[in-house]
């Protein structure tokens, strides 16, 4: 059973295909994504890029799996790995093609041999509708949160998948792993959400500290860093180009009319291997 496991910027993700698991169809259970995923039973990743599969609108389909085994609609770090592995693989003889995602389509073009990618990742909303937040109709921006102890001022937003973002004039991993689980589940957001911690830090730059839904605290994030720029630029904090700097590194943001955005960055491919069937005698 073969795997290719990548990094983007410290978030990593392992590859399974389709093809080489006709077992599995039409896809890993709950149970084999857990145990995969785990970093002391498994072979350990921030999630699963689960593709390529059929697509009626663009040349390849992907879904992302979580490590706790739920669903993510899209995911800008994942869709550069997956993207470079398609490279790799040779299941592309262009530098740009398309990719669906339960969130969305996009597309890739390939750049320096598949170390660095852009992303057309789609537009940005704050339409709560379809975030979703709970409550009347609105663009989510600069309400109030109470968490724990705490009273914050949030704003959210999608791009295809939903993101709480809170800029705070200093932001640390202490913070994020505080309050970032009671956040995901808070039940203003329905599908639960991304939270982005974020300071500015000029008109061109902005650092977030990130926790993912369905995966925790996370060095990296290309759907987090999208949005943030995206927010940030909504509330006229910083200009159309920012870079966003994570624990994990630099990704670079392009934001364009109606809040397209361009995303920029690298992935390193770290292993390729067989997972014995031994690795399924565990439940985790």
């Amino acid at each position: 059973m073969r795997f290719y496991k990548y990094h983007a910027l410290g978030n990593d993700y392992i590859v399974l295909n389709p093809a080489d698991f006709p077992a599995w169809q039409p896809a890993p259970t709950v149970e084999q994504i857990r145990v995969v995923c785990h970093r002391n039973f498994g072979v350990g990743s921030d999630g699963i890029l689960w593709g390529p599969l059929p697509s009626r609108q663009s040349e390849f389909g992907l879904r992302i799996f979580n490590p706790d085994g739920s669903e993510a609609e899209k995911s800008g770090n994942g869709l550069r790995i997956f993207s470079r592995f398609l490279w790799d693989q040779g299941l592309v003889r262009q530098p740009t093609f398309t990719v669906e995602t339960p969130g969305g389509h996009v597309k890739t073009v390939i750049r320096d041999g598949g170390k660095l990618l852009t992303i057309e990742m789609g537009s940005v909303s704050f339409d709560s509708a379809r975030i979703p937040v709970a409550g009347a109709p609105r663009e989510v921006l600069g309400e109030t949160i109470r968490i724990q102890d705490r009273e914050f001022t949030f704003n959210a937003a999608t791009i295809g998948n939903p993101h709480c973002v809170i800029v705070l004039p200093e932001i640390s991993e202490a913070l994020a792993r505080r309050y970032g689980p009671d956040l995901e589940v808070h039940p203003n957001f329905p599908r639960k959400t991304n939270v982005q911690f974020l300071r500015v830090l000029d008109r061109a730059n902005l650092q977030i500290e990130i926790w993912e839904r369905g995966a925790g605290y996370t060095l990296a994030s290309g759907s987090s860093s999208s949005a943030s720029a995206a927010v940030a630029h909504r509330l006229g904090l910083v200009d159309r180009s920012v870079t966003v700097h994570m624990p994990g590194g630099k990704i670079g943001i392009e934001i364009g009319d109606n809040f397209s955005i361009l995303m920029t960055g690298t992935v390193n491919k770290v292993a390729e291997g067989t997972m014995h069937p031994d690795l399924f005698l565990v439940k985790v």
